[in-house]
C-alpha cells in the first residue's frame, strides 16, 4: 500500500510539473508572438517615434524657461505635457510587444524664440508624415492606433506651431 501510494504521488507531481513546463513554454511562446508580430519598419517607428517624443519633451522644457514670448512658453509647455503622454503610451505599447526603445534624454541649448519655433514646423511636418504613414501601413493594430491617435495631436502642433511662427515675424 505504502508503494502504491509513492507511486500515485510520484504521477502527481510528474503530471503538475509537465503542465507547469507547457504553461512556460506557452507563456515564451505568447511573449515572442507578441514582438513577432513587429515588422522591422513598425520597430523602426516606434524608435524615431520615441526619439523624437523625448526631444519635443526637452526642447518644450528649454522653451518653457527661456523664450521670450508668452506665446513660444505657452507653446513649450504643451510640449512638454503632450509629448510627454505621448511617449508614456508609447513606453506601454513597447514593453507589451518586448521592443527595447531608445532611453537617453536629448539635451538641447536654446537660441531664440524664432529658431525654436521654425525647428518646430519643421520636425511636425515630418513627423506628421511618418505618423500617418505609420497609421496606413503599419503592420501592427496597436502601433497603428497609437500612430493615427498621435497624429491628430501632431496636426495641432503643427497648426499652433505655425501660428505662433507667425506672430514672430
Amino acid at each position: 500500500m505504502k508503494a502504491h501510494t509513492t507511486i500515485l504521488q510520484a504521477c502527481i507531481v510528474a503530471v503538475i510539473a509537465a503542465g507547469l513546463s507547457v504553461g512556460v513554454a506557452t507563456a515564451q511562446r505568447s511573449s515572442e508572438s507578441k514582438s513577432s508580430t513587429l515588422s522591422e519598419k513598425d520597430k523602426a517607428f516606434m524608435h524615431k517615434a520615441a526619439k523624437g517624443g523625448m526631444m519635443e519633451v526637452a526642447m518644450g522644457s528649454v522653451a518653457e524657461q527661456n523664450a521670450q514670448s508668452d506665446d513660444v512658453k505657452s507653446f513649450g509647455k504643451r510640449m512638454v505635457t503632450d509629448h510627454g503622454k505621448a511617449n508614456d503610451e508609447l513606453k506601454s505599447i513597447a514593453a507589451q510587444k518586448n521592443v527595447q526603445l531608445p532611453s537617453k534624454e536629448p539635451s538641447e541649448k536654446w537660441t531664440s524664440d524664432k529658431a525654436y519655433i521654425n525647428a518646430m514646423v519643421r520636425d511636425h511636418e515630418k513627423d506628421l508624415a511618418a505618423f500617418k504613414e505609420e497609421a496606413n501601413s503599419g503592420t501592427d493594430a496597436d502601433v497603428k492606433k497609437f500612430a493615427e491617435d498621435t497624429a491628430k495631436v501632431i496636426q495641432e502642433h503643427l497648426d499652433l506651431a505655425k501660428e505662433t511662427q507667425s506672430k514672430l515675424k
